[in-house]
């Protein structure tokens, strides 16, 4: 039976006296491989801010794995990933084994020794995303890209069931977009890891997608990208408030 990893209940939330979120509902099941897609402003970030747990709901109810957000203990269950260009100092002077090894801090705690076997893990991690072979090179001598593989390979050493990537192709150049892309689905196949990929660009909805969620301060539209694909040019841009080209 298929396992709702996150379920949205009628969720608003505002800053000040600005409605950022109306009446937010929706799931994210088990292996399911989500785009959330939505013009800036749209209320991703603070959507993201939500399912985190760094922000409180001013109404309705969030579930994380069955439980209420509230008392949900397992985070180490979720990883995030954020864009590379306003999350990371490319100079600071540490070698790709540091900074993914840095990540099981999130299921040891921050002042407990490491586990023996942390080097293993730490090769495991990096050649799921294929980036084995730079385990001692300074993360500030890589590309965006493989940079953002390093970041991947640091969430996933705290084997989390859930990934949630926002806008991960930040500072990635054209060409190794579709490989980044692939890899993600490939984590999403062979680990059976679900992935809520945040995006502004509708272009980035590709045949790796399996489901997709239109967010604009509501959900427009929520379900498989075959029915998203469907959907008319008209009513797209009428939600995203402005000309979108659909690319397949």
């Amino acid at each position: 039976m298929t396992k709702t990893l996150i379920e949205l209940k009628d969720v608003s939330f505002q800053y000040d006296y600005t409605q950022v979120l109306k009446n937010i509902s929706f799931t994210v099941q088990e292996g399911d491989f989500l785009a959330l897609l939505g013009p800036n402003g749209s209320g991703k970030s603070t959507l993201l801010k939500l399912i985190l747990g760094l922000l409180k709901p001013m109404n309705g109810k969030i579930e994380l794995f069955g439980e209420n957000c509230t008392a949900f203990k397992h985070r180490e269950l979720i990883g995030y990933v954020s864009q590379k260009s306003n999350a990371f100092n490319s100079g600071f002077p540490a070698t790709v084994k540091e900074v993914v090894r840095s990540g099981l801090t999130k299921k040891t705690g921050l002042f407990k020794r490491l586990p023996k076997d942390a080097d293993e893990q730490v090769r495991e991690a990096l050649a799921a995303v294929g980036m084995q072979d730079f385990m001692d090179r300074n993360i500030g001598q890589l590309s965006g890209g493989q940079q953002q593989r390093v970041f991947i390979a640091r969430a996933l050493i705290a084997k989390p069931k859930l990934m949630i990537l926002d806008e991960p192709t930040v500072g990635i150049d054209h060409e190794n977009v579709q490989a980044f892309y692939d890899m993600l689905a490939k984590l999403n196949a062979e680990q059976n890891i679900t992935m809520i990929l945040v995006t502004h660009d509708v272009d980035t909805v590709s045949n790796r997608i399996s489901h997709v969620a239109c967010l604009n301060q509501t959900i427009h539209f929520h379900g498989y990208k075959n029915d998203f694909d469907a959907i008319s040019q008209d009513e797209l841009e009428a939600w995203y408030g402005h000309a979108v080209r659909k690319i397949h």
